[in-house]
């Protein structure tokens, strides 16, 4: 019943941190194996879908940090940072962005989401990802840069 009722609501967070469907779906499962696990740590006194969400995002930034120990990752701390126009993407709706969040590298979709959605700083962020605080900045400028580039080829053609 639990599964049924917050499937989708996990799933539309999962979907923000993963690159497709497949991986969404691992990510919630493994988030509800967790819940089932430790629902006796559950404060009834918080709405169960902020713990839940926390939960998936936490399964999510986990499963980011295997697969980033699988590959070998280019150090960016010393590239140069690329300045982008926020008013661009601040002029974007939500449902274009998460339309074109699929598009970007898994990194800088994760940080993105994390910093813009889930208001992280990059601190926060750095820690959770394992990186560097420069290069969550980095993967945040190119993903906003990438967006701005995916939005004027998809919506100014």
């Amino acid at each position: 019943m639990l599964y049924r009722k917050f499937f989708g609501y996990a799933m539309s967070v999962a979907l923000l941190y993963a690159n497709d469907r497949g991986d969404a779906t691992e990510i919630v499962n493994d988030s509800f194996i967790k819940v089932f696990s430790d629902i006796r740590k559950y404060d009834t006194s918080m709405p169960f879908k902020s713990w839940f969400r926390r939960i998936v995002i936490n399964t999510a930034i986990d499963r980011f940090r295997r697969e980033s120990r699988k590959r070998a990752t280019m150090q960016i701390d010393e590239l140069p940072l690329h300045d982008t126009d926020p008013g661009v993407i601040s002029k974007i709706s939500a449902e274009e962005i998460f339309s074109l969040l699929n598009n970007l590298p898994l990194v800088h979709k994760t940080v993105f989401c994390l910093y813009e959605i889930e208001g992280y700083n990059h601190e926060e962020i750095a820690k959770e990802l394992r990186i560097a605080e420069s290069s969550s900045r980095v993967y945040l400028t190119r993903a906003k840069k990438r967006l701005q580039e995916l939005y004027q080829l998809h919506f100014n053609s």
